[in-house]
């Protein structure tokens, strides 16, 4: 069976505008960093799941890989062909209607290419809060979002992905549609599939709709940016947020003296409400259900109880919703743009006990400096749950292209101190293929030996995403 014979039956199947080949197809071969392109068959963008398990089907019939892509906004290469160009690139864009809102049981259904943005906004206008947050929100799916389990900014209230997820609608890998859309809290009866799909890469099927969780909106929000003299003095301020605040503390982010200083060099249009010059600073937002006036007494309450023990040395709180607004584009968009002016850096995204995180950063900022002197850790992240964005800039000094030449030596530096210290070398970006070939060194083999059967059982041609997150020859092939 040729290639050809399957493009002729994918432009049966989806309409010849739909089946894109040469350069109509280049736009989707790069990751996001722009450092991996990939080479593929064809593009092809089904319309809805029955024509998602069609092309599943057809690829199977003539052997061919499967590369489900989203918004293509993931950092791990997950979404990538390989160079072979023997894969299909299945787009899920088309597929992003809200099928569903019921506000009773406070969930939602919808497609997989939807952009998490209008999720968020559907949810807005039905009166709910969709918790999920990420800086990508406007070019991101939902898919995409569950494929990689993603965190972002509220996993300290809500949780990740998989905790706003209830049921799912997935194509499997003999292009079979199994429909899991339940909007069920409990359901005790086998194995809980969506949690193996959800975080999974697109290696074990494709999710094309899932029914998700709503939340009452908040009746205010109170957010501010704090200044503190240690790591220690932040967590101290954690837990007597967690206690002052309850199950209103939705966000507590994390920014370096480091990072800020690059948006205070690099993006002079971004405002710092703070003065530089303290070594932790923290984005915190607490979220009522009372109003404007309770979550400000509240906030102020428990911030001046953090004054005057001496934990937070600087405050500077939104008075407006402009002010709120602008903190966050600070978080989102700022520290993004400040790195990339800056010339990039090694990226780690991870994630700690909270308690091993100071003793984390003393040691990983030692070694490095150890082994590559004047070299920059840029740390920020989400503290309230382990996650941090530990990346490396290079030394004033040198020049970025410095730092890529030893990039794998940082690599190593970051994550063997992870996973001293009982860490994940993955917190929320998931594995892809940037990260594939690390799960050896830091999984042991009955973990690994565990996923190899999962994928066999899932997937047993291995075509779907081949060779992400588990290494080449631990593809199962029969």
């Amino acid at each position: 069976m040729s290639a050809e014979g399957l493009l002729l039956q994918l432009r049966a199947a989806l309409g010849a505008a739909h089946v894109l080949t040469g350069s109509d197809a280049a736009g989707y071969l790069t990751d996001q960093h722009g450092r991996l392109t990939g080479r593929a068959l064809a593009v092809v963008r089904p319309a809805d799941t029955g024509q998602v398990a069609q092309v599943v089907r057809l690829c199977r019939q003539y052997r061919t890989p499967i590369v489900a892509q989203g918004g293509n906004t993931g950092l791990m290469g997950g979404a990538t062909p390989d160079t072979s160009g023997q894969a299909v690139v299945l787009l899920l864009g088309r597929l992003n209607r809200i099928r569903s809102i019921d506000t009773e049981n406070d969930t939602l259904t919808v497609e997989a290419g939807a952009i998490l943005a209008n999720v968020q906004q559907a949810a807005r206008e039905a009166g709910r809060l969709f918790a999920l947050s990420l800086g990508s929100q406007g070019s991101c799916t939902i898919g995409g979002n569950l494929a990689t389990n993603a965190g972002g900014t509220q996993v300290l209230r809500y949780g990740n992905a998989r905790e706003l997820t209830l049921g799912l609608e997935v194509v499997t890998a003999e292009g079979e549609i199994w429909d899991g859309l339940r909007g069920l809290r409990k359901d005790n009866t086998g194995y809980a599939l969506r949690d193996l799909y959800v975080g999974s890469e697109g290696t074990l099927g494709i999710i094309t709709a899932a029914t998700l969780k709503l939340h009452p909106l908040p009746a205010a929000q109170q957010t501010a940016l704090l200044a503190f003299a240690s790591i220690e003095d932040a967590l101290a301020f954690l837990n007597l947020a967690r206690s002052g605040f309850g199950a209103g503390l939705t966000a507590f982010e994390l920014l370096s003296e480091a990072i800020l200083g690059l948006v205070a060099q690099h993006v002079p249009e971004q405002a710092l409400p703070l003065a530089l010059g303290h070594p932790w600073y923290a984005l915190i937002e607490l979220s009522d259900s009372q109003d404007e006036q309770h979550a400000r007494a509240l906030f102020e309450k428990v911030l001046a109880q953090a004054m005057e023990e001496g934990t937070v040395k600087d405050a500077a709180l939104a008075q407006s919703s402009a002010q709120h607004l602008a903190l966050w584009r600070l978080r989102d968009e700022a520290l993004g743009e400040a790195q990339k002016r800056d010339g990039g850096n090694i990226k780690h995204d991870v994630s700690l006990p909270i308690s091993r995180i100071p003793a984390f950063l003393a040691a990983t900022a030692a070694a490095l400096q150890a082994g590559f002197p004047g070299v920059r850790p840029v740390a920020f992240g989400h503290l309230g749950d382990g996650n941090l964005h530990y990346n490396v800039s290079h030394a004033l000094a040198g020049t970025a292209s410095d730092l890529f030449a030893v990039e794998d030596d940082i690599h190593a530096i970051v994550h063997d101190s992870v996973h001293a210290h009982a860490g994940s070398i993955s917190a929320e970006h998931g594995i892809g293929q940037t990260k594939r070939d690390l799960l050896p060194r830091y999984k042991s083999s009955i973990e690994l030996d565990l996923m190899r059967r999962l994928k066999a059982a899932f997937d047993p041609l291995g075509l779907l995403n081949p060779a992400k997150i588990l290494t080449i020859d631990q593809r199962q092939t029969p």
